[in-house]
């Protein structure tokens, strides 16, 4: 039996970094892991590998659709989608090779197996039972499914099928207009795939701003995404090569059939826990299914932490690290800290879709007084250049103070230019301080300095 001052039972994005960070501090360190690699569903088969594919899929829009126009003249490539998966594959284990050498490199423990804790201080790996002083829970979430929907990996699929594919399906429906239902969506349509996304709810990504929202929506559609809205999945019937998607309309219960060769069932993740013995520890959950958690990231058992897709708040690999980070110091004595007001979201379409802090839905309920500063990329001189000129940035500021609340972005890397406006959030700036700053011309980023000049005596480019 090891004996260890923190035992974190998960190598996702917020385990190991916990874990870093917890031996950073000089505490001796282990981490439980039942995959064959580090990293989590993340580096595996999520975050990582949908971005590769969403990059080669966007090289192939852009030889399609822009390299004429900029005088790149020749045949037009064609897709070895075989070779694309390896491209996949090899970028997951760049990645996960990465964080094994980062274990080593700080003497962290690989633990591999699937960890259970018998009783406060121990964890059980295999047949081996390890104790700890602390145990931070992180194992993440897995895909939920629907009532009638029965997921095979092949034919209808999760976001963990749809990475690994036989061929590029002729047609592809996706149930869930949420992020990742969109970006692997993309992919597919960008691939030659005809997409269909059918969604519950009138909106698309819901609970993002409404205005981006909608020119969301239109950017998708001009791409080639159809829009099935306001419907009920009531079956999902497959054989062993096609499928058909059984739903009912919500306005008048009108019942359609969609025929695919791939169904993508993305209508959200749930947190997974299976196997732990939390039962039987007697560990608080919430109504969700997800690990109560106090302010310190603590179980209502002592000396059992929990952090990431398994406690309450959104399902992002970069608060899930961040709370690791803060969970560490704070078993190491020291203060935690995760400032839940400035999370960034990404979506990683194309364009990119970005936000941080309030929408301005939630502030008009809320009776903020607000004020609104956009500005389009059609005024940026380097987004007309590089065919980017869709879509816009959006700050929202306090009518009196003019500090910044929340902010928007459609367009060229949003993933990128949220971040200024987080750090300036952090720092509690007003949207004057973003407009007075410098920004180097000609880039991406005078947009958001143009957005918060709106919210002020006005934009100079429009």
């Amino acid at each position: 039996m090891a004996s260890y001052d923190v035992i974190i039972i998960g190598s996702g994005p917020g385990g190991y970094v916990c874990a870093i960070r917890c031996a950073q501090q000089g505490l001796k360190t282990a981490v439980v892991e039942g995959r064959d690699t580090l990293g989590g569903t993340c580096l595996n088969v999520g975050c990582i590998p949908s971005k590769a594919l969403l990059h080669a899929s966007h090289m192939l829009h852009e030889a399609e659709h822009n390299f004429a126009t900029m005088g790149l003249k020749g045949k037009r490539p064609s897709v070895d989608w075989k070779q694309m998966l390896t491209y996949k594959d090899d970028t997951i284990a760049q990645n996960t090779k990465g964080v094994e050498f980062l274990f080593k490199k700080n003497k962290i423990d690989w633990l591999k197996g699937w960890g259970s804790i018998p009783e406060a201080g121990k964890v059980k790996v295999g047949d081996d039972t390890h104790e700890a002083k602390s145990i931070i829970i992180a194992s993440g979430s897995e895909a939920a499914s629907l009532p009638g929907v029965e997921v095979d990996e092949k034919v209808v699929v999760t976001s963990t099928g749809a990475l690994e594919l036989g061929k590029v399906p002729n047609k592809m429906v996706v149930i869930g207009a949420g992020v990742i239902g969109l970006e692997l969506g993309s992919v597919y349509k960008r691939l030659g795939a005809e997409v269909e996304v059918i969604e519950f709810l009138d909106a698309i990504t819901p609970g993002m701003d409404a205005e981006v929202q909608r020119q969301f929506q239109k950017l998708l559609t001009k791409q080639g995404l159809s829009f099935t809205m306001g419907a009920a999945v009531q079956k999902v019937g497959a054989t062993k090569t096609k499928a058909k998607v059984h739903y009912k309309m919500r306005s008048d219960d009108s019942e359609h059939v969609s025929d695919a060769d791939v169904v993508l069932v993305a209508t959200g993740r749930k947190p997974f826990v299976d196997g732990l013995g939390l039962e039987g520890l007697g560990v608080e959950m919430t109504k969700r299914g997800q690990i109560k958690v106090d302010a310190h990231w603590q179980t209502n058992v002592p000396g059992i932490y929990a952090i990431g897709d398994v406690i309450e708040g959104p399902m992002l690999a970069h608060k899930a690290e961040d709370e690791g980070i803060a969970a560490a110091d704070t078993v190491a004595g020291k203060h935690g800290h995760v400032n839940y007001g400035v999370i960034p979201g990404v979506i990683y379409t194309h364009p990119e879709v970005a936000n941080v802090g309030a929408t301005e839905e939630a502030l008009k309920e809320a009776g903020h007084k607000y004020k609104v500063g956009k500005f389009s990329f059609m005024g940026n001189g380097r987004a007309k250049a590089n065919f980017a000129a869709d879509g816009f940035v959006k700050i929202l500021a306090d009518a009196d103070t003019d500090r910044i609340l929340g902010a928007h972005i459609i367009g060229p890397s949003a993933g990128d230019l949220i971040h200024e406006i987080c750090v300036a959030m952090e720092f509690g700036a007003s949207a004057e301080d973003l407009a007075m700053t410098c920004h180097a011309h000609p880039t991406y980023s005078e947009a958001v300095r143009e957005a918060a000049l709106a919210c002020g005596m006005g934009p100079i480019h429009s």
